[in-house]
């Protein structure tokens, strides 16, 4: 499978009391990760929102296993961990500078018109993305 890193160098106003990330600034790292994997595609999530879709998260999982610090770079790996044309789940790893993990995760979506929030096929609507995806997952196989 085709596995997207984004680098992110922890901030000051991304850390809570105890000086380590907030816990929701993770949530935030996921969507950095989700489009530079669209991005590393070939596509633009902007460019599917211009033209009338969007894709809502439907489900996320995260598990946080070490602390990250004001200061230093959080590695995020993404990947498509299962897709069928309709629905795709996102995989994430956050890798401390050590390349430890500090988060696994995942986040499920669906594309929906952005006028009324009705499902689309993706496989349908953008068979470019469909092939892209399918490939993705294929990669390294």
């Amino acid at each position: 499978m085709l596995v997207s890193t984004k680098e992110i160098e922890v901030r000051y106003a991304e850390t809570d009391q105890m000086g380590v990330v907030y816990h929701a600034n993770y949530l935030v790292w996921m969507e950095l990760g989700r489009t530079q994997l669209i991005k590393d595609l070939g596509f633009s999530y902007a460019q599917m929102e211009q033209d009338g879709v969007i894709s809502p998260v439907i489900d996320i999982n995260v598990t946080y296993k070490k602390p990250l610090r004001y200061g230093e770079v959080a590695t995020i790996q993404t990947w498509i961990e299962t897709y069928d044309g309709f629905r795709v789940v996102y995989g994430y790893k956050v890798l401390t500078p050590d390349e430890e993990i500090a988060l696994i995760g995942s986040s499920s979506h669906v594309c929906v018109k952005k006028e009324n929030f009705k499902p689309i096929i993706i496989r349908k609507k953008y068979p470019e993305w469909h092939q892209a995806y399918e490939d993705a997952k294929k990669q390294g196989e």
